[in-house]
């Protein structure tokens, strides 16, 4: 008999989800001394997904009766979850072997967090776009309390599933209103054509505002930011990394799905409130940031703010003009690509430095130069792209948002985004400048793995080629339409 479903479509998930089976199943049988062999066992399985992905470049399917969706949106954000996936590895090898950890779950829990994101890019149905943010966030619960004979981890864990469990119920609430409302429709083509013209309707709207706060605590979004700084100097660097970048993405690929294929015929009636939420995330986290001490801390407020300018692309959705539309929707997928890579690269180059010579706190960082000039280079390089600042990619990032919002004629938007630029410039810079200009109070230098070595130079060479590479990645997102 003919599978009714495209196993060629699902590869990606199939062997995803095949090698965390496999690390589960190896780590019964492996010694003590051996477990770190879950690592090379994890980073051959998420080649060959990245080899999946690539054989399906250039194909459009839909499976599963039309609630498993893959096309170019999809297939670029698989592909970089998958490169998340091989960083966070890298990071975690030496930090997870040294110290008290259980290995194999660690791996397998990171993983299955990782095909989480793979379903979400695919989704297009509230039960499945459901499914898989929980898929993505439950793991990561667990991950956060690895050290647990540490009370900050303990605390840290506690506080990201309380709020988690919160804004599933929340969201899920928002979820059943427009499947009650919309006579029980789940697909997002469907409940887009059935609250077309129904945007004054107050159940739509109160709906809508409950989705998406349960997904702005997803993405630490101000005001539902709170759990965000303290998770992730509780938990592990590397599940720091990991929350930052890959769970972070996955909550927007959610937002992006709904948002632009569920409820673009309501856009007038949500467009204001990502507009207010947009300039309290940028402003409120980069202010915060000004005050950090703690580079774990500073990234977090940073992830926060950057959360601010992928936000911005929300409130510029007008069901009225389709080309100011595709080009928010386009800045934010370019925006979303790009911070996994400068936001990893700052996280490995912080563990790097503190797992021999040095420690989390910024003071710490002085004349770094002179201990470490690669480490030191490097790390400047990713906060300068954090900063927006050229040659760096971050630039791009901003400047594709910026010019969506001038499109847009959101002129306020724009000059929010420009001041907070300045902002956040000033603290990123501020450790720049003590890393370079300032004696360092220890003269030992600061030892580097080969594997993190590796692991940031690869996240500086792709910076810094964006712009020899623009061409392939805005020839995936033009593809990638608003659905």
């Amino acid at each position: 008999m003919n599978s009714p479903i495209d196993l060629h479509a699902i590869t990606p998930e199939l062997v995803l989800a095949g090698t965390a089976c496999l690390v589960l199943i190896a780590d019964l049988f492996l010694p003590e001394d051996g477990k770190w062999l879950a690592v090379p066992l994890s980073a051959a399985g998420l080649i060959g997904t990245l080899a999946a992905i690539v054989s399906l470049l250039g194909e459009h399917r839909i499976t599963l009766d039309g609630s498993f969706e893959v096309n170019s949106f999809s297939l670029l954000f698989k592909g970089l979850f998958a490169i998340i996936g091989l960083f966070v590895l890298a990071i975690s090898l030496d930090h997870f072997r040294d110290g008290k950890y259980y290995q194999g779950e660690y791996y397998f829990l990171m993983l299955c967090s990782l095909l989480g994101g793979f379903v979400i890019a695919s989704s297009r149905d509230l039960i499945s776009v459901f499914i898989a943010i929980e898929l993505i966030s439950i793991p990561a619960f667990v991950m956060t309390g690895l050290r647990k004979r540490d009370s900050r981890s303990n605390e840290a864990a506690l506080k990201f599933f309380l709020f988690g469990v919160l804004s599933s119920a929340v969201m899920l609430y928002g979820m059943s209103l427009i499947y009650g409302f919309t006579g029980g429709l789940t697909n997002l083509g469907e409940i887009s054509t059935a609250l077309a013209g129904k945007a004054d309707e107050p159940i739509v709207i109160l709906s809508v505002f409950f989705i998406v706060v349960g997904f702005a605590f997803k993405i630490s979004a101000v005001p539902f930011h709170f759990w965000a700084p303290d998770t992730y100097e509780g938990a592990p660097s590397p599940v720091a990394a990991f929350l930052s970048t890959s769970s972070k993405i996955g909550g927007f690929v959610g937002l992006l799905v709904l948002m632009y294929a569920a409820f673009p015929s309501v856009a007038e009636a949500w467009r204001p409130a990502f507009a207010a939420l947009a300039i309290l995330t940028m402003t409120v986290g980069n202010l915060i940031a000004l005050r950090q001490r703690n580079i774990i801390r500073l990234l977090a407020y940073s992830g926060i703010a950057q959360s601010g300018y992928v936000l911005v692309t929300f409130a510029l959705i007008d069901p009225n003009n389709l080309d100011v539309t595709r080009q928010a929707f386009q800045s934010a997928l370019i925006y979303l690509a790009i911070y996994g890579v400068m936001d990893l690269g700052a996280f490995a180059a912080a563990v790097a430095f503190a797992r021999k010579g040095g420690s989390y706190f910024i003071d710490d960082y002085s004349g770094l130069f002179q201990r470490n000039p690669a480490l030191a280079l490097m790390l400047a390089g990713f906060l300068i792209s954090l900063a927006g600042a050229p040659p760096m990619a971050g630039m791009w990032a901003k400047l594709f948002v910026f010019l969506a919002a001038l499109e847009a004629q959101s002129y306020i938007l724009a000059i929010v985004m420009g001041i907070n630029a300045v902002v956040a410039a000033w603290y990123y810079l501020a450790v720049v400048k003590r890393m370079f200009f300032e004696q360092p109070e220890a003269q030992e230098p600061v030892e580097v793995t080969n594997v993190l070595y590796a692991a940031m130079a690869v996240a500086t060479v792709a910076l810094l080629a964006f712009l020899p590479g623009i061409n392939f990645l805005t020839e995936m997102v033009e593809r990638s339409t608003p659905f």
